[in-house]
C-alpha cells in the first residue's frame, strides 16, 4: 500500500534505531578471538547443514571422539535438492516444485564478499538494483518489478519489515522466490518474495572469522554452536547456537566511514520426542552516512568516466550518519501429531528504530532563473537540503498456526498445509526537516549550511491483516503432480500526518477483504527431467493521498490484481542442474490524471505494466571445479492507458537482459580454488518518455579460496577483487518524485578473510 498521506521526505522510507553507541571493534574482536582459543580444546567443527546435505558446500571437519580426527570432507552441492522454506510446500526439493527460486547458502556469500541484500545483485539474473547506495537500506528487483520493502520479504518464513539494514551474518541462507508471490503473501509487490533462514543449533561448531576490505574496512566475527544432554540422559536434547559480529566500515566512497554489529542467539529445546521448542532473538546496529545519487547535467547524461565513484555528494561538515538498529524474537514449537500430521505454532516481533539523515542534493535553480525539476543544473550544481528524520519507530509483530501433513483420497497422495497468519505493523514517526541548505555540486568541493529545523509532517501507519490459507500437493500418478494454493486476507490500514495543527492530520482508513488463488501442475519426463506449469494471482492494495488537490483524497483504490503464468523445464544429474523457463505478469498500474469537472487530480487503475521473460539458470559440475550460471531476458511494456503515448514505453530502470556466472576451479595446490564471476547487465531507461537510457556494462570479478588444514582444524583463507578492470559506468538510474538518480558501479575493490573453524 502507497502511503495515504505523502510525508515532506524526497527519499524513500529509511528506519533507524537509537541506542547506546556500539562496542568498540578492537574490544569486540579480542573477545571473539578469545571465546575461539578458549572454545578450540574441545571443540568439533561442522558446517551449518550436515556433510551428507546435497545443499551443503562448506569444508566439514569432524572428530569421531576426542582425539580422533577423520579427513577432511569437501562437499560441493547443487541448491536444486534444497527445500524452500518460503516456497510453502514443505520438505519438497526445490527441483520437484513448479516454480522458480533460489537458495544463496551463507558460505556462497562468504566466498563472494556480500553482506547486504544488495549483493544478490551479482549472484542471480533476475534480480537487480532498485535504489541501492552505500550506508543505506537495500532495494531489489525481481523480474523487473520493485519490491516492497514494507510486503516482500520473509524471515524463518514469517512478515518482517525490510526498511532497515539487515545483516546477514546470523543467517544459513537467503531464498529468492521468483514471480507471483499471493501464495505466500497476503499483499505484496508481484516481483517474489526475498526470505532470511536464521542459523539454528546444530553439531558442536566453533568459528572466528577475521576480515579486511577497501580502505580499512574490518570486521571481526564468531558463530559458536553446542548440543547438550538434559538431566535424564537424552543426548542432544537442547542445543544453542550465538553469532556476535562486529565491523569497522571505511569503504572505497568517501566520507562514509561506519560501524556495524550483531548480536544473536538461537536455542532448541527437544522437549519430547515429538515436540520440538525452538526460540531466537537478535539485536543490531547500523550507522553510516549514506551515499545519494548523481543527476542528469540539464538534459545531458553525464560520461559515467568523468564521474569519480568514490565522490559522496554527503560530505557537508555537517552531514550525519544514518542509523539502523533492530530488535528481532520469534519463538516456533512443532509438535508431531502422528507420523503423518504435524502442528506449529510460530511467532515473531520486530522493533525497529531509525534515524535518517542526509545532506540531499534535490533539482537545481540556475543563475539565469531556470529551474531543473528532474536534473542538476548543467554546470554540474543542484540545491541541496539538509533531511533529517530521527528517531523512526517501524513495530511488526505476526503469529503463523498451521497443521502440515499427509492423507489419501480417491486413490491419490496429498500432501496439505492449512493455517492462518495473523499480523500487525505500525510505524510511529515525529516531524522531520527538509530544508534548504545552499548550492553544491557534482565534485563535492561546495560547502552548505545546516538548517535542522523540524517544520516538516510525517505520516504515522497502523496496519492489521488475518490471512487463512490452504495448500495442497496432490500425486496423481508416478509421472503427474498437481499443486494447488489458496489464500484469503482480510487487512485493514489506516493514516494520520503528525508535526501538523490540530484538525489537520489528514487521517485516511480503509478494509478490504482478498481471495488469490495458484495452480500448477509437473510431469515427470524421466527421473532427472521435469516439465511444468503454473498460474497464479497477487495483490497489491493503494489508496489516494489525503491532500486537498485530489479529487477522491484519502480513497482506498480497488485491490491491483496482478496475474502470472510460467511454463519451464527442470534437469538434474551428477554433472549439470538446469532449468530453463518462460514467464508472463501483469501488473495493474495507478495515475494521477486531471479531472474535467474540477480540474483537480484523480488517482485511479489505468492499464497495467506487463512483464514476460525467458530465465535459464544451470550449475556445472566437474572434477575440482563447477560453474554457476543464470540469464534472463526481459521484454517490460505499459500498457492500456487512457493516455496512449505511454503505452509501448519501457519502465525506467530496468535492465532488458542480464546474466550472472560464477566458475571455480580447484588448481595444484590441494585444497586452493580460484574463482571468476562475470556480472553483465543491459541498457535502462533513465526517463519515463524512453528519451534516455543508460548503456550496458560488465564486470569482472575474482576470488581465491584455500583450506588449511591444522591439525582437527580448519582455516578457510579466502581473497577476491571486485571489478577488476575498474569498469566505469552508471549501475541503475532509478526515478524517483520525478527525478533522476544515477549510481556509479563501484570501482576497483579488494577484500580479504581468514575462517577459523575449530
Amino acid at each position: 500500500m502507497a502511503s495515504p498521506v505523502f510525508s515532506l521526505s524526497p527519499c524513500a522510507a529509511r528506519p533507524l534505531l537509537r541506542s547506546a553507541r556500539a562496542p568498540r571493534l578492537s574490544l569486540i574482536g579480542a573477545a571473539l578471538m578469545g571465546a575461539g582459543f578458549m572454545s578450540g580444546a574441545w571443540a568439533q567443527a561442522s558446517a551449518d547443514q550436515p556433510a551428507s546435505s546435497p545443499a551443503s558446500s562448506t569444508a566439514v571437519s569432524r572428530a569421531a571422539e576426542p582425539g580422533t580426527a577423520l579427513p577432511q570432507v569437501t562437499v560441493r552441492g547443487s541448491n536444486a535438492q534444497a527445500s524452500l522454506s518460503v516456497g510453502g510446500f514443505g520438505e519438497t526439493p526445490l527441483a520437484k516444485l513448479p516454480l522458480q527460486a533460489n537458495v544463496i547458502t551463507s558460505d556462497q556469500l562468504a566466498d563472494r564478499g556480500l553482506t547486504s541484500l544488495a549483493g544478490l545483485t551479482s549472484v542471480d539474473a533476475s534480480v537487480s538494483d532498485s535504489y541501492n547506495s552505500t550506508g543505506y537500506v537495500s532495494y531489489l528487483k525481481i523480474r523487473g518489478y520493485d519490491l516492497d520493502n514494507r510486503f516482500n520479504y520473509r524471515r524463518d518464513g514469517l512478515p518482517i519489515n525490510a526498511e532497515t539494514a539487515l545483516n546477514l551474518s546470523n543467517k544459513s541462507s537467503v531464498e529468492v522466490l521468483k514471480g507471483t508471490s499471493g501464495i505466500q503473501a497476503g499483499t505484496s509487490a508481484p516481483g517474489g518474495l526475498v526470505n532470511l533462514v536464521v542459523k539454528r543449533p546444530t553439531a558442536d561448531l566453533t568459528t572466528v572469522k577475521l576480515g579486511v576490505s577497501e580502505r580499512g574496512t574490518t570486521e571481526a566475527a564468531l558463530d559458536w554452536s553446542r548440543r547438550f544432554s538434559d538431566a535424564y540422559g537424552h543426548n542432544n536434547a537442547f542445543g544453542l547456537r550465538v553469532n556476535l559480529q562486529a565491523s569497522h566500515l571505511a569503504p572505497e566512497l568517501r566520507d562514509a566511514k561506519g560501524n556495524e554489529w550483531l548480536m544473536a542467539v538461537a536455542g532448541d529445546w527437544r522437549l519430547t520426542p515429538d515436540t520440538l521448542v525452538e526460540a531466537e532473538v537478535e539485536l543490531n546496529r547500523h550507522s553510516q552516512p549514506s551515499q545519494p545519487g548523481f543527476s542528469l547535467l540539464g538534459t545531458t547524461l553525464p560520461d559515467a568516466h568523468s564521474i569519480d565513484p568514490r565522490t559522496n555528494l554527503n560530505n557537508q561538515p555537517w552531514s550525519q550518519p544514518v542509523v539502523f538498529e533492530g530488535r528481532t524474537a520469534s519463538l516456533r514449537v512443532q509438535h508431531q501429531v502422528t507420523a503423518d500430521w504435524k502442528l506449529q505454532a510460530h511467532g515473531a516481533v520486530q522493533r525497529l528504530v531509525t534515524d535518517d539523515r542526509l545532506a540531499y542534493p534535490f533539482g537545481c535553480t540556475a543563475a539565469d532563473g531556470t529551474y531543473w525539476a528532474s536534473s542538476y543544473c548543467p554546470d554540474g550544481t543542484f540545491d541541496q537540503y539538509d533531511f533529517r528524520s530521527d528517531n523512526e519507530h517501524r513495530n511488526s509483530a505476526a503469529l503463523d498456526l498451521s497443521a502440515q501433513g499427509q492423507l489419501t483420497l480417491g486413490g491419490m497422495r496429498h500432501e496439505v498445509s492449512t493455517g492462518v497468519l495473523f499480523s500487525r505493523f505500525y510505524s510511529r514517526l515525529q516531524g522531520q526537516a527538509y530544508n534548504y541548505a545552499g548550492t553544491g555540486d557534482i565534485t563535492g568541493s561546495l560547502p552548505t549550511t545546516a538548517d535542522p529545523t523540524l517544520g516538516g509532517a510525517n505520516t504515522n501507519r497502523d496496519e492489521h491483516s488475518t490471512e487463512l490459507y490452504l495448500r495442497d500437493a496432490v500425486q496423481f500418478n508416478a509421472q503427474w503432480q498437481g499443486w494447488v494454493g489458496l489464500r484469503h486476507t482480510r487487512l485493514s490500514r489506516g493514516s494520520y500526518q503528525v508535526n501538523v495543527a490540530a484538525g489537520e492530520e489528514a487521517r485516511t482508513q480503509y478494509r478490504q477483504s482478498v481471495t488469490t488463488p495458484w495452480l500448477g501442475v509437473s510431469y515427470a519426463i524421466d527421473p532427472q527431467l521435469m516439465a511444468y506449469a503454473s498460474w497464479g494471482e497477487g495483490i497489491e492494495s493503494d489508496v489516494t493521498p489525503n491532500r486537498t488537490d485530489y479529487v477522491n483524497q484519502g480513497q482506498a483504490l480497488p485491490a491491483l490484481r496482478s496475474r502470472q503464468w510460467e511454463l519451464g523445464l527442470k534437469a538434474g544429474n551428477r554433472t549439470v542442474d538446469w532449468s530453463v523457463n518462460y514467464f508472463e505478469i501483469r501488473k495493474p498500474t495507478s495515475r494521477d490524471v486531471t479531472d474535467d469537472a474540477t480540474g483537480n487530480l484523480v488517482r485511479r487503475p489505468d492499464g497495467t505494466q506487463d512483464h514476460r521473460g525467458v530465465e535459464a539458470q544451470a550449475d556445472f559440475k566437474w572434477t575440482g571445479g563447477g560453474l554457476q550460471a543464470s540469464v534472463m531476458r526481459l521484454h517490460a511494456r505499459r500498457h492500456g492507458s487512457s493516455d496512449n503515448s505511454l503505452n509501448g514505453l519501457k519502465p525506467v530502470n530496468v535492465p532488458e537482459s542480464s546474466a550472472k556466472l560464477l566458475g571455480r576451479q580447484a588448481v595444484w595446490l590441494p585444497g586452493l580454488e580460484l574463482q571468476a564471476g562475470l556480472v553483465f547487465e543491459g541498457r535502462r531507461m533513465v526517463l519515463p518518455d524512453n528519451s534516455l537510457s543508460i548503456p550496458s556494462w560488465t564486470r569482472l570479478d575474482l576470488g581465491a579460496r584455500y583450506e588449511q588444514m591444522v591439525g582437527r582444524q580448519t582455516l578457510v583463507w579466502r581473497a577476491g577483487v571486485d571489478n577488476v578492470t575498474d569498469r566505469r559506468a552508471w549501475r541503475e538510474s532509478p526515478y524517483q518524485y520525478q527525478h533522476v538518480y544515477l549510481y556509479p558501479l563501484a570501482g576497483r575493490t579488494w577484500r580479504a578473510s581468514v575462517e577459523w573453524i575449530l
